[in-house]
């Protein structure tokens, strides 16, 4: 095997291969599922970490919904870009601007596949907040977004 074969076989092996360009569901937790952005303050910090993250070229956000303890994103992950890199410098740098380290370690990452409905995955993300009963209509939530709408 060579150097990059090894590479590949182990992030298999660690359920994780990245494929930059590729789309990516994402979901990332707040450590004990405290309700973080509850805060209307860090649920905005969150949301310029994922904008900050656009116009730096590491991923191109397709949907997001901050959730009180968690995040769900859709994106295409940068060209030249890392998977795991990439979530952990949303993670850190959402962290510093919090003031708290407040994320559990790992992330949750589905790999879009071509046939998959990238709306119908949007909507449901966006409904995620009418699901959970914070509110009855999904224009009265502040912390989404979607490129389709």
């Amino acid at each position: 095997m060579t150097g990059n074969s090894k590479h590949h076989a182990k992030n298999l092996r660690n359920g994780r291969f990245a494929e930059p360009g590729r789309i990516y569901v994402i979901t990332t937790v707040i450590r004990k599922r405290r309700p973080v952005f509850n805060d209307f303050k860090n649920a905005r910090l969150l949301i310029q970490v994922l904008m900050g993250h656009e116009r730096a070229g590491f991923a191109r956000t397709l949907c997001f919904v901050v959730m009180p303890d968690h995040l769900h994103w859709i994106m295409q992950l940068g060209d030249d870009k890392n998977l795991g890199k990439t979530i952990h410098a949303l993670k850190s740098i959402t962290s510093r601007k919090v003031g708290r380290s407040i994320f559990q370690k790992g992330y949750y990452d589905h790999a879009v596949r071509k046939e998959e409905d990238l709306k119908a995955l949007g909507r449901y993300i966006v409904a995620n907040p009418l699901r959970a009963g914070l509110v009855n209509n999904i224009n009265d939530y502040p912390h989404w977004d979607a490129v389709w709408l």
